[in-house]
């Protein structure tokens, strides 16, 4: 019982430990951008300055308005003054240069006009001129009219005749014609929301005759109508309400509303004596505040810690408040106007206080009882209980405001998310940046702050934070340097157009200066080399930028770093800084950028190896002039690419269609002539559009490899005059002798038995000889059609839309040629000498597209009818018209279109972006701090998987209770039997649930074997004339994943093939395991075994070698050579100790392998004794039984293995025809099945130590169950039970449990 536990805790752990196959995130999301549309949003779109100050004081000192019974004593001061205190000139004088300075304070670069006691005529002199002078800027009009009547409610304002006798109206209507717009009015006088309410019906009225003016003029056609200027964008502030009186409390000033829009410090000071100081500070008296040190702009001292804790408030309590639009219009706009606002606040909460209420328009919701206001009284508490000891010389202390308000903002960030209320302290990070002392801790997080994702990363944005991180660039501090590449990587993710900023601002600098800092760690680094990729991201002045600063040369020297996420955007930053550049990319030349590159195109990670994909892409994709060397460049780029056409990622294969297209694109007409050929050759050797050969019949698809070729015909490949590095390519023998003809050329690069070959003209950008280059566009084609047939529909599709393209050129420059020939017919006819035959314009037709016309007497090359061999398929079965049928609409815009017009129509439409990597930029705008999702206990992700792995528990501990009472039953009970859709190739057993997989030729059917429903059916999407031939499960113990593999050599692996919660089947991955299958009459098709331990994936079959994939780097790991003139027909490894190998072949041999030996000794013993094919073969796990490995052939032989020894242990003769044989991976039992006449139609199960324990047979009669020829027999892995196949579609389950 011990024991048993001691198993299943053992058990559930393992299942911890499994790795997952295909589970990353390049398999389970679609690879494309962000698709967040809130970028910009937090960029005004035109910034405004107020230019211009008009005030306008209606002051009239000394008397008193008609309409204002004023108290005794009564409010006096006016900006601080006291205007009865000396003449009232004087005193005027002294008030408007007082309240000047007031705004200077918050604009100085203004113009301020002083109007003082001003008439009708005056005002409207200021305003205009001041309008005239602003142009589209905005002009400020405040206005005091203490000592004017009240405003009317026919929409006046009061100002004075010129003797001081009369009080003259002044009509808002042309206020605001006078002022026109942008505008902002302050209104400090009595009844102030009177104005407010008339102004807004004027706006009105004006907007109406504007329409009518317009509507007028456009009508009558007269181009002089007079149109009213508009009122809109317009903003005001009044003092109270329609109904309020200014408040007359002699304690305050009498301008309270301007003391607090201009000087808050000081009446905010005062008034918290007048109501606070009594109980928090007492003996702390009005005198005394007037005396606190300071200046305002100097942080350091109290007045000004003060101001800037009070800037931080207001800014918090605005932005929490407002509505997004309306905060970045009134507070970030404009200076001033921020400042006015700010201020504005200040003013509703002292003069409600005396039952004022202050307006504004736009209206504002209310403030005065926001919880920050109590923030800002404990400052000025703290702030002010020190005022005595500080008069009297004692050091300040600084208020704890801001780390408390941090703390505060790191409190929300432990519970913070995207669905929660944002962090109020928002603001407040934004004004702490500007005390060094509190910068680090403010930056470190910002930075957590925005690693919650793009919708942190919008409000940073939105609150202001842009400007302040953007001015930290100039800072020389080493502890900043990660946090701010954190942030900007986190800002450049979101908002790609700040990186115009930064190089206006030579910010690329700084992360240049990073990325070249060995001693930075590689993360930060990586985030320097994302944030320069961004800057260069088509953006020439980035690029141009980047360049000066040597960025290829910093980017190559840590091009083999460790860390493979730097490598990754190492090679992404090279590629974008070079994209249609090519002073960048001659500068990679010199550097050897392409050729440092090449070392990642076999890195153990997709992603770095299709970064690498693109950088080289992007670096053979220069438009630039064409050179002999830059040809020679991109034809060595172009032959060591078509290597990856072979990588087990479909990423990879992706990002080598756009690079292969950038070469073909740029040698179009070469390219075009080779498929014209091809089509050529295809319609003379198959008229009904199936090209056959007598080397590659149609009927047995089996693909020839260009990355192994046979070595009789390495011998003969011409070398590429472009590097001694470029891969040698299996080409046909017939397109190769084409290629080589006599004539002068230099044969320097080619083996010096190979005969010289004609040179290629330089104008045509081409050197060396032409069998050489022609074979390079050949072997590039030939991938790129390979391409074209990929098992994954993304690559496919993509290939296949620019295989369309040259293939339409191609097709119409066919098209063209009779009718061009008959032109020069014609033409040479009429003339007295003929210097142009037609066969030259034959055979120089196909280069007619090229950039540049033949030289010193050279032809143009031409390619004989030939058809390339397509790399890892059949020239029979790959070619592009058997995937595209040339049936397809190649002339949509009639038969007239020319050549040139085809170009034209195909460049809109091409070239795919397969949008890698905008995808990899998503990485950055996702949380990389916080720990995956899996990982938290508490996540819906971790719980289900949780309960699987209880559900697997239960599965195993119920299957070992089965197995020991059923030990001594017979096996023959049939419990499920259905008809499948066609006949079973291959069948499994899921682990776990209740599920049984069986594949047919064309696809896949899922049955619940509990209750005989059929769960789903698929089709795999196999290539014309392939079959499934392997079938597996993948990752079953966690989410399951289901593996396929066709006799053409794909593989392919399916996800929700359960269709479970409405989820359709899809694809995570395919990729050609196998590409040199070979021909033969009886084949075993392709062999898989997998190992869920390692994340192996052994592929063999009707090939030379065992391929070992790994599937966690998606790289073929080895290739082991079989040594057997046979096929392999199955697999079986040793999956503790992950070292042996064993394959079972055609021959009747049973071949071992160690896995740790180099590939060519990795054959260990060869076993010969079975005489026929070896139907399959079984390595068992423990050391039940007499032998380990387990063997079974057609004759019916049935073979125990000791590993140590070269002869059986034991022999068990069983019927003959044995197509099937199956072993319990949990009791010693094994299942072996016949396809003999009706009496051999049976399946036998024996014990391993060769006990017959029952017997399926055939049964004739009424009721007896018949089982046709046995296909594929499979055992449950836990449970006793046996799922069979037969070749009458049938499929049957047998137990040794009685169906319930």
């Amino acid at each position: 019982m011990y024991d048993d536990i001691i198993e299943s805790e053992e058990s559930d752990i393992c299942d911890w430990q499994l790795p997952l196959a295909f589970m990353k995130k390049r398999h389970l999301e679609k690879i494309e951008g962000n698709t967040t549309t809130e970028t910009q949003t937090w960029r005004m779109k035109e910034r405004m300055k107020t230019v211009s100050v008009a005030l306008v004081l209606c002051l009239n000192v000394g008397v008193d308005p008609p309409d204002v019974i004023k108290t005794s004593p009564c409010a006096r001061l006016e900006c601080w003054i006291d205007p009865l205190a000396t003449s009232a000139q004087k005193a005027l004088e002294a008030i408007g240069t007082s309240l000047q300075k007031q705004y200077e304070r918050w604009q100085p670069r203004a113009r301020y006009k002083q109007s003082l006691d001003p008439t009708v005529d005056e005002v409207k002199k200021l305003c205009t001129s001041l309008r005239r002078n602003s142009k589209e800027e905005r002009v400020l009009f405040h206005y005091n009219g203490h000592g004017v009547p009240k405003p009317t409610t026919n929409g006046e304002i009061w100002v004075f005749n010129k003797n001081f006798t009369q009080y003259i109206p002044l009509s808002i209507y042309d206020l605001q014609t006078w002022m026109g717009s942008p505008s902002i009015f302050v209104y400090d006088c009595s009844n102030a929301g009177l104005i407010l309410d008339s102004f807004e019906e004027f706006a009105k009225q004006k907007e109406q005759e504007r329409v009518i003016a317009l509507n007028h003029g456009s009508t009558s056609g007269r181009t002089s109508v007079t149109v009213p200027p508009p009122a809109k964008n317009c903003i005001q502030l009044a003092a109270c309400g329609r109904d309020e009186l200014l408040p007359m409390n002699p304690e305050l000033p009498a301008d309270l509303f301007t003391s607090c829009l201009s000087t808050p410090i000081k009446i905010a000071l005062r008034w918290f004596c007048y109501h606070k100081s009594k109980s928090l500070v007492p003996g702390v008296t009005v005198e005394l505040v007037d005396k606190i040190p300071g200046r305002l702009n100097d942080r350091r001292t109290p007045l000004g810690e003060l101001n800037w804790i009070f800037t931080a408030i207001t800014d918090t309590i605005a932005w929490n408040v407002l509505p997004r639009e309306l905060f970045q219009k009134l507070f970030r706009q404009d200076l001033l106007v921020a400042s006015l606002f700010r201020n504005f606040l200040l003013a509703e909460r002292i003069m409600r206080s005396y039952n004022c209420t202050p307006i504004s328009s736009p209206q504002l919701p209310p403030t005065y009882q926001h919880p920050m206001w109590q923030a800002w009284d404990l400052a000025v508490d703290i702030s002010l209980s020190q005022l005595p000891e500080l008069i009297e010389g004692a050091e300040y202390k600084h208020s704890p405001f801001f780390a408390e308000q941090l703390t505060a903002f790191q409190v929300w960030l432990t519970i913070g998310c995207e669905g929660r209320q944002p962090p109020e302290q928002l603001p407040i990070v934004l004004q702490v940046l500007l005390s060094q002392v509190h910068r680090l801790r403010a930056l470190d997080l910002l930075g957590r702050f925005l690693d919650l994702g793009p919708w942190a990363v919008s409000l940073a944005l939105s609150v202001g934070i842009f400007p302040y991180v953007l001015k930290l660039l100039q800072s020389s501090a080493r502890e900043l340097r990660h946090l701010l590449v954190f942030i900007w990587a986190k800002i450049l993710a979101v908002d790609r157009a700040c990186k115009a900023d930064l190089v206006k601002d030579t910010g690329h600098k700084y992360f240049l200066s990073v990325l070249a800092d060995p001693y930075m760690p590689a993360q930060h680094r990586t985030m320097a080399a994302f944030v320069l990729a961004m800057i260069a991201e088509d953006y020439k002045p980035g690029q141009e930028a980047a360049l000066q600063c040597n960025v290829i040369a910093i980017c190559l020297e840590q091009l083999n770093d460790q860390h493979p996420l730097l490598r990754q955007w190492l090679a992404v930053c090279l590629g974008r800084v070079w994209t249609k550049y090519d002073a960048a990319r001659w500068c990679g030349v010199r550097s050897g950028a392409h050729e440092n590159l090449y070392r990642l195109l076999t890195d153990p990670v997709p992603e770095v190896r299709a970064a690498a994909v693109y950088a080289l892409g992007t670096f053979i994709g220069s438009r630039g002039e064409k050179t002999d060397h830059g040809t020679n460049i991109d034809h060595n780029v172009g032959m060591t690419l078509i290597s990856v056409a072979q990588d087990g990622s479909p990423i990879v294969r992706k990002e080598l269609v756009v690079a292969l297209y950038q070469l073909i694109i740029k040698f179009e007409s070469q390219f075009a002539s080779v498929a014209r050929h091809a089509m050529e050759e295809e319609s003379q050797l198959s008229p009904t559009g199936v090209a056959t050969t007598p080397e590659s019949p149609t009927t047995n698809k089996r693909r020839l490899s260009l990355a192994t070729p046979p070595r009789r015909a390495a011998e003969n490949l011409p070398r590429s005059a472009s590097g001694n590095n470029l891969q040698q390519l299996n080409v046909p023998s017939r397109l190769l002798n084409s290629a080589i003809s006599t004539g002068s050329g230099d044969s320097g690069t080619l083996p010096s038995a190979s005969p010289k070959l004609p040179r290629i003209p330089s104008s045509s950008s081409l050197t060396g000889n032409v069998g050489g280059h022609s074979n390079i566009y050949v072997q590039i084609w030939a991938v790129m059609l390979q391409l074209a047939s990929d098992p994954y529909p993304g690559v496919k599709q993509n290939a296949q839309a620019l295989v369309n393209e040259i293939n339409l050129k191609a097709t119409m420059t066919m098209k063209q040629l009779p009718n061009r020939i008959k032109e020069e017919r014609r033409r040479t006819s009429s003339e007295l000498s003929n210097t142009t035959s037609v066969s030259s314009l034959e055979e120089s037709f196909s280069s007619d597209q090229s950039d540049g016309t033949p030289q010193n007497g050279e032809s143009p090359p031409t390619l004989l009818p030939a058809r390339p061999i397509i790399p890892g398929g059949g020239a029979a079965n790959t070619y592009h018209s058997y995937q595209f049928p040339r049936t397809r609409k190649l002339f949509a815009k009639g038969p007239e279109m020319t050549v040139e017009e085809v170009s034209d129509v195909t460049r809109d439409k091409v070239p795919v972006n397969t949008q890698f990597t905008e995808w990899c930029s998503r990485y950055f705008a996702q949380s990389v701090m916080k720990p995956p999702v899996e990982m938290d206990p508490y996540s819906p992700i971790h719980q289900a998987r949780e309960w699987r792995f209880v559900r697997n528990r239960r599965v195993r501990e119920e299957a070992k209770t089965q197995a020991l009472k059923t030990a001594s039953r017979p096996l023959n009970d049939q419990i499920f039997v259905n008809k499948n859709q066609g006949v079973p190739v291959a069948v499994k057993f899921h682990p776990f649930v209740p599920n049984v997989v069986v594949a047919d030729r064309e696809g896949v059917c899922v049955w619940n074997w509990e209750n005989g429903e059929r769960l789903n059916y698929f089709t795999n999407g196999n290539e014309k004339g392939s079959n499934i031939t392997s079938m597996g499960f993948m990752n079953s113990h966690d989410i399951t994943l289901l593996y396929t593999g066709t006799d053409s050599g794909s593989v392919r692996i399916w996800k929700h093939y359960l269709c479970e919660d409405n989820n359709p089947v899809q694809i995570v991955t395919a990729w050609q395991a196998l590409t040199e299958m070979l021909q033969s009459t009886r084949g075993s098709g392709m062999v898989l075994d997998w190992e869920q331990e390692s994340g192996i994936l052994l592929a063999s079959g009707d090939v030379r070698v065992i391929r070992v994939w790994d599937t966690q780097k998606e790289l073929c790991l080895q290739d082991i050579p079989t040594g057997a003139d046979s096929c392999v027909t199955s697999l079986a490894c040793d999956s503790m100790g992950r070292s042996l190998l064993i394959a079972g072949c055609g021959d009747g041999s049973l071949r071992l392998y160690d896995r740790r030996l180099a590939p060519t000794e990795s054959r260990v013993m060869t076993l010969r004794e079975h005489t026929s094919w070896v139907t399959n073969v079984y390595l068992q796990r423990g050391s039940g039984g007499d032998g380990k490995i387990i063997s079974a052939s057609v004759a019916g032989d049935i073979r125990f293995w000791d590993p140590r020894f070269t002869e059986s242990v034991k022999l068990i003769n069983s019927f003959p025809e044995l197509t099937a044989l199956a072993v319990h991976t949990e009791t010693n039992v094994f299942a072996c099945g016949y396809s003999g006449t009706n009496s051999q139609q049976l399946i036998s199960v024996y014990s391993t130590a060769g006990d017959a324990l029952s017997h399926i047979k055939y049964y004739d009669g009424f009721i007896g169950q018949r089982i046709g020829p046995v296909s594929c027999l499979a055992f449950h892995p836990h449970r006793h039970h046996l799922a069979a196949g037969s070749r009458d579609s049938f499929l049957s389950i047998y137990s040794t449990d009685k169906k319930r």
